[in-house]
């Protein structure tokens, strides 16, 4: 709240007789504006509707002898205006610092291939080069890449095709030792 004040009668009755010269009227309406005050608190959740109502009303008869003479319009309108400030007031006392939810695990795909990357690193450069050459057609160009790397290489296509099958046995070892430990961590 914005500072501790106390109701005094005089201005109490400022504030009656600045919603209305008829007592009754001017009580009837008061009770109708504090009523809406606290139906308006509490349809934005506010825990407290009827204090913060009440605070509202309370900041009005604070300022009635400034106010009441100069203003023009409805009066209940300068009410509602009050109750403005009063919730903005609340929101800012009450805000909660939100975190935000955790980042998704990455998908399956993700950390194997993070692990397939983390693999290929541990091996010579000229060894990941030829293991990502030798896989890198698929389709009717497979067997004249593989061929040609063959001979790039000065071995015979059968001698290419056991070397490939024991880096891919070492690599698919690796691959599944990271991907246990991955498990392991999350």
């Amino acid at each position: 709240m914005r500072k501790e004040w106390t109701l005094d009668q005089k201005s109490f009755e400022r504030m009656l007789d600045w919603l209305d010269s008829d007592r009754e009227r001017a009580g009837q309406r008061y009770e109708t504006v504090r009523n809406r005050l606290i139906r308006i608190f509490a349809s934005r959740g506010c825990a407290h509707a009827e204090d913060l109502a009440d605070e509202a009303i309370n900041r009005v008869c604070d300022r009635i002898f400034d106010v009441a003479d100069g203003y023009t319009g409805d009066p209940v309108l300068y009410f509602y205006g009050v109750a403005t400030r009063v919730h903005l007031e609340y929101l800012r006392r009450n805000a909660r610092v939100v975190s935000l939810p955790p980042p998704d695990p990455p998908d399956d795909r993700e950390v194997a291939h993070a692990c397939l990357e983390r693999c290929l690193g541990t091996f010579a450069p000229e060894t990941r080069d030829l293991i990502l050459d030798y896989y890198r057609e698929s389709g009717q160009g497979k067997v004249g890449h593989r061929r040609g790397l063959a001979e790039r290489l000065g071995v015979g296509l059968n001698a290419l095709r056991i070397r490939m099958h024991r880096l891919r046995n070492d690599l698919h070892v690796c691959v599944e030792r990271c991907l246990e430990r991955e498990s392991h961590e999350s």
